[in-house]
Protein backbone atom coordinates (compact mmCIF):
# COMPACT_ATOMS: atom_id res chain seq x y z
CA UNK A 1 0.00 0.00 0.00
CA UNK A 2 1.67 3.66 -1.10
CA UNK A 3 1.19 6.00 1.74
CA UNK A 4 0.44 9.61 0.52
CA UNK A 5 2.78 12.37 1.71
CA UNK A 6 0.79 15.01 3.07
CA UNK A 7 1.55 18.19 0.88
CA UNK A 8 4.35 20.43 3.00
CA UNK A 9 3.09 22.82 5.54
CA UNK A 10 4.63 25.96 3.97
CA UNK A 11 2.17 25.64 1.19
CA UNK A 12 -1.08 26.09 3.47
CA UNK A 13 0.44 28.23 5.93
CA UNK A 14 2.74 30.63 4.20
CA UNK A 15 -0.46 32.63 3.84
CA UNK A 16 -1.54 32.83 7.14
CA UNK A 17 2.32 33.28 7.93
CA UNK A 18 2.60 36.45 6.21
CA UNK A 19 -0.33 38.13 7.07
CA UNK A 20 0.09 37.63 10.39
CA UNK A 21 3.69 38.69 10.47
CA UNK A 22 2.62 41.99 7.87
CA UNK A 23 0.09 42.41 11.12
CA UNK A 24 2.70 42.99 13.02
CA UNK A 25 5.01 44.87 11.34
CA UNK A 26 1.91 47.41 11.03
CA UNK A 27 1.08 47.33 14.83
CA UNK A 28 5.19 48.02 15.15
CA UNK A 29 5.01 50.77 12.46
CA UNK A 30 1.98 52.24 14.17
CA UNK A 31 3.62 52.22 18.04
CA UNK A 32 6.58 54.07 16.47
CA UNK A 33 5.01 56.63 14.68
CA UNK A 34 2.62 56.90 17.90
CA UNK A 35 5.74 57.16 19.84
CA UNK A 36 7.73 59.72 17.70
CA UNK A 37 4.12 61.72 17.74
CA UNK A 38 4.52 61.92 21.82
CA UNK A 39 8.16 62.68 21.56
CA UNK A 40 7.55 65.64 19.62
CA UNK A 41 4.55 66.86 21.60
CA UNK A 42 7.05 66.40 25.20
CA UNK A 43 9.39 68.68 23.21
CA UNK A 44 7.11 71.26 22.06
CA UNK A 45 5.55 71.63 25.22
CA UNK A 46 8.70 71.31 27.54
CA UNK A 47 10.16 73.91 25.91
CA UNK A 48 7.15 76.51 26.02
CA UNK A 49 7.34 75.98 29.68
CA UNK A 50 11.45 76.24 29.84
CA UNK A 51 11.40 79.49 27.93
CA UNK A 52 9.16 81.56 30.30
CA UNK A 53 10.87 81.35 33.11
CA UNK A 54 14.19 81.34 31.53
CA UNK A 55 13.20 84.81 29.48
CA UNK A 56 12.62 86.11 33.54
CA UNK A 57 16.03 84.91 34.95
CA UNK A 58 17.37 86.98 32.09
CA UNK A 59 15.16 89.98 32.31
CA UNK A 60 16.09 89.85 36.14
CA UNK A 61 19.72 89.53 35.91
CA UNK A 62 19.95 92.16 32.89
CA UNK A 63 18.12 94.72 35.77
CA UNK A 64 20.35 93.76 38.26
CA UNK A 65 23.74 94.04 35.62
CA UNK A 66 22.63 97.70 34.98
CA UNK A 67 22.50 98.77 38.45
CA UNK A 68 18.52 99.64 38.00
CA UNK A 69 17.89 98.43 41.59
CA UNK A 70 21.50 99.82 42.90
CA UNK A 71 24.54 99.65 42.19
CA UNK A 72 26.87 96.54 41.90
CA UNK A 73 30.72 95.72 42.57
CA UNK A 74 32.62 94.31 39.88
CA UNK A 75 32.54 90.89 41.26
CA UNK A 76 28.76 91.11 41.17
CA UNK A 77 28.76 92.38 37.85
CA UNK A 78 30.50 89.63 36.56
CA UNK A 79 28.82 86.92 38.58
CA UNK A 80 25.32 88.46 37.07
CA UNK A 81 27.03 88.49 33.52
CA UNK A 82 28.17 84.94 33.55
CA UNK A 83 23.62 84.37 34.94
CA UNK A 84 23.00 85.95 31.81
CA UNK A 85 25.30 84.26 29.31
CA UNK A 86 24.55 81.27 30.55
CA UNK A 87 20.66 81.87 30.78
CA UNK A 88 21.29 83.36 27.00
CA UNK A 89 22.71 79.90 26.05
CA UNK A 90 20.11 77.77 27.82
CA UNK A 91 17.68 79.81 25.85
CA UNK A 92 19.02 79.07 22.74
CA UNK A 93 18.79 75.48 23.35
CA UNK A 94 15.04 75.52 23.66
CA UNK A 95 14.33 77.30 21.25
CA UNK A 96 16.71 75.20 18.99
CA UNK A 97 14.57 72.02 20.76
CA UNK A 98 10.81 73.60 19.63
CA UNK A 99 12.26 74.76 16.09
CA UNK A 100 12.72 70.86 16.01
CA UNK A 101 9.78 70.10 17.33
CA UNK A 102 7.36 72.50 14.74
CA UNK A 103 9.39 70.77 11.94
CA UNK A 104 9.07 67.40 12.87
CA UNK A 105 5.12 68.25 13.64
CA UNK A 106 5.42 69.97 9.99
CA UNK A 107 4.23 73.09 11.30
CA UNK A 108 7.13 75.05 9.80
CA UNK A 109 5.88 77.65 7.09
CA UNK A 110 8.04 79.94 4.65
CA UNK A 111 7.96 83.91 4.93
CA UNK A 112 9.03 85.30 1.72
CA UNK A 113 10.57 88.21 1.01
CA UNK A 114 13.69 89.72 -1.15
CA UNK A 115 16.48 90.14 0.39
CA UNK A 116 20.19 90.27 -0.61
CA UNK A 117 22.63 87.97 0.69
CA UNK A 118 25.64 90.07 1.64
CA UNK A 119 24.26 92.48 3.87
CA UNK A 120 22.75 88.76 6.17
CA UNK A 121 26.30 87.39 5.81
CA UNK A 122 27.42 90.74 7.47
CA UNK A 123 24.62 90.85 10.15
CA UNK A 124 25.76 87.22 10.80
CA UNK A 125 29.92 88.44 11.22
CA UNK A 126 28.76 91.53 13.56
CA UNK A 127 26.82 89.26 16.07
CA UNK A 128 30.16 86.45 16.06
CA UNK A 129 32.74 89.21 16.27
CA UNK A 130 33.57 88.17 20.16
CA UNK A 131 33.81 84.62 19.53
CA UNK A 132 35.78 85.14 15.98
CA UNK A 133 38.17 87.86 18.22
CA UNK A 134 38.52 85.70 21.47
CA UNK A 135 39.96 82.82 19.60
CA UNK A 136 41.78 85.22 17.16
CA UNK A 137 39.95 83.71 13.87
CA UNK A 138 40.49 85.21 10.56
CA UNK A 139 36.79 85.59 9.15
CA UNK A 140 36.34 85.86 5.33
CA UNK A 141 33.52 87.04 3.31
CA UNK A 142 33.74 85.30 -0.86
CA UNK A 143 30.20 86.75 -2.05
CA UNK A 144 31.34 88.03 -5.83
CA UNK A 145 29.23 90.49 -7.34
CA UNK A 146 26.36 90.20 -9.04
CA UNK A 147 25.06 87.46 -6.73
CA UNK A 148 21.05 87.27 -7.68
CA UNK A 149 18.40 88.71 -4.31
CA UNK A 150 16.79 85.86 -2.72
CA UNK A 151 13.06 85.82 -2.43
CA UNK A 152 12.66 83.54 0.54
CA UNK A 153 12.27 83.10 4.33
CA UNK A 154 15.01 85.96 5.47
CA UNK A 155 14.93 84.34 9.14
CA UNK A 156 15.33 80.97 8.40
CA UNK A 157 18.05 81.60 5.98
CA UNK A 158 19.87 83.64 8.25
CA UNK A 159 19.50 80.79 11.21
CA UNK A 160 21.02 78.16 8.55
CA UNK A 161 23.88 80.11 7.92
CA UNK A 162 24.16 81.35 11.91
CA UNK A 163 24.27 78.02 12.56
CA UNK A 164 27.13 76.51 10.19
CA UNK A 165 28.91 79.69 11.18
CA UNK A 166 28.57 78.99 14.97
CA UNK A 167 29.93 75.40 14.45
CA UNK A 168 32.98 76.64 12.41
CA UNK A 169 33.44 78.96 15.13
CA UNK A 170 33.19 76.54 17.64
CA UNK A 171 35.29 73.53 16.00
CA UNK A 172 38.27 75.41 14.83
CA UNK A 173 41.30 76.30 16.69
CA UNK A 174 42.51 79.76 17.88
CA UNK A 175 44.38 81.61 15.40
CA UNK A 176 42.31 79.53 12.64
CA UNK A 177 40.56 80.66 9.43
CA UNK A 178 36.61 81.19 9.17
CA UNK A 179 34.54 82.01 5.08
CA UNK A 180 31.51 82.25 3.74
CA UNK A 181 31.22 82.27 0.80
CA UNK A 182 28.20 81.99 -2.44
CA UNK A 183 27.81 81.79 -6.22
CA UNK A 184 25.43 80.35 -8.49
CA UNK A 185 25.76 77.09 -10.09
CA UNK A 186 23.64 75.19 -13.47
CA UNK A 187 22.52 71.72 -11.81
CA UNK A 188 19.95 69.54 -13.67
CA UNK A 189 19.29 72.48 -16.30
CA UNK A 190 18.19 75.24 -13.35
CA UNK A 191 20.12 77.58 -11.59
CA UNK A 192 20.68 77.48 -7.77
CA UNK A 193 22.42 79.48 -5.19
CA UNK A 194 25.07 77.94 -3.24
CA UNK A 195 26.28 79.05 0.12
CA UNK A 196 29.72 77.93 1.68
CA UNK A 197 30.27 78.01 4.90
CA UNK A 198 34.06 76.60 5.54
CA UNK A 199 36.95 76.35 8.35
CA UNK A 200 40.39 75.26 8.72
CA UNK A 201 39.03 73.23 12.09
CA UNK A 202 39.42 69.73 13.13
CA UNK A 203 37.46 68.25 10.51
CA UNK A 204 35.11 65.35 10.27
CA UNK A 205 35.30 61.52 9.25
CA UNK A 206 34.05 60.65 5.95
CA UNK A 207 32.39 57.53 7.94
CA UNK A 208 30.18 60.51 10.18
CA UNK A 209 29.11 62.62 7.57
CA UNK A 210 25.64 61.23 7.50
CA UNK A 211 25.38 60.91 11.60
CA UNK A 212 25.77 64.63 11.99
CA UNK A 213 23.04 65.41 10.41
CA UNK A 214 20.56 63.25 12.58
CA UNK A 215 18.91 64.16 15.23
CA UNK A 216 20.10 64.79 18.76
CA UNK A 217 23.84 63.08 17.11
CA UNK A 218 27.39 64.25 17.80
CA UNK A 219 30.24 62.85 16.92
CA UNK A 220 32.23 61.66 19.64
CA UNK A 221 35.55 61.96 19.03
CA UNK A 222 38.06 63.54 21.80
CA UNK A 223 38.33 66.56 19.94
CA UNK A 224 34.42 67.02 19.76
CA UNK A 225 33.95 66.28 23.63
CA UNK A 226 34.03 69.86 25.10
CA UNK A 227 31.33 71.13 22.29
CA UNK A 228 28.00 70.66 23.62
CA UNK A 229 24.65 70.98 22.30
CA UNK A 230 21.39 69.93 21.47
CA UNK A 231 22.83 67.60 19.03
CA UNK A 232 19.85 69.37 16.56
CA UNK A 233 21.65 72.09 14.83
CA UNK A 234 22.54 70.28 11.54
CA UNK A 235 19.17 68.55 11.65
CA UNK A 236 17.41 71.80 11.60
CA UNK A 237 19.50 73.19 9.42
CA UNK A 238 18.66 70.19 6.70
CA UNK A 239 14.75 70.73 7.32
CA UNK A 240 14.76 74.53 6.75
CA UNK A 241 16.62 74.32 3.41
CA UNK A 242 14.60 71.36 2.18
CA UNK A 243 11.31 73.36 3.31
CA UNK A 244 12.92 75.84 0.35
CA UNK A 245 13.59 72.82 -1.94
CA UNK A 246 17.26 72.75 -1.05
CA UNK A 247 19.91 70.75 0.14
CA UNK A 248 23.06 70.65 3.12
CA UNK A 249 25.79 68.11 2.90
CA UNK A 250 29.57 68.75 4.26
CA UNK A 251 32.81 67.88 2.63
CA UNK A 252 35.17 66.70 5.11
CA UNK A 253 37.98 65.22 6.17
CA UNK A 254 39.10 64.82 9.80
CA UNK A 255 41.99 67.09 10.50
CA UNK A 256 41.80 69.14 7.57
CA UNK A 257 38.59 71.53 8.46
CA UNK A 258 35.15 71.39 7.11
CA UNK A 259 33.39 73.18 4.22
CA UNK A 260 29.46 72.70 4.42
CA UNK A 261 26.80 73.46 1.71
CA UNK A 262 23.59 74.86 1.71
CA UNK A 263 21.50 75.34 -1.98
CA UNK A 264 18.83 77.40 -2.22
CA UNK A 265 16.95 76.44 -5.94
CA UNK A 266 16.57 78.39 -8.76
CA UNK A 267 12.75 79.30 -7.12
CA UNK A 268 13.96 81.51 -4.54
CA UNK A 269 16.22 83.60 -6.70
CA UNK A 270 15.61 87.03 -8.29
CA UNK A 271 17.55 88.21 -10.91
CA UNK A 272 18.14 92.08 -11.31
CA UNK A 273 15.43 93.14 -13.97
CA UNK A 274 12.74 90.99 -10.84
CA UNK A 275 12.00 87.60 -12.49
CA UNK A 276 13.44 84.71 -11.03
CA UNK A 277 15.56 82.32 -12.88
CA UNK A 278 14.39 78.92 -13.94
Amino acid sequence: MTEVSPAPRAIHDQPLHLKERNDELARALHDLRLRDALKTRFLSNISHDLRTPLSAMVTHAEILRDGLLGELSDRQRESVNGIITGGRQLLDMVNEILLYAKGSADQLTVSLTEFELEPLVRQLHSLNLPLLARKDLHFETRLPAGLPNLRADRDKIAHVIGNLLGNAIAFTGPGGHVWVAAATRERNGATELVIEVGDTGIGIAREHHDLIFREFAQVDASAARGHHGTGLGLTIALQLMELHGGMVWVESELGAGSRFFASVPGKHLILSGGNRTT
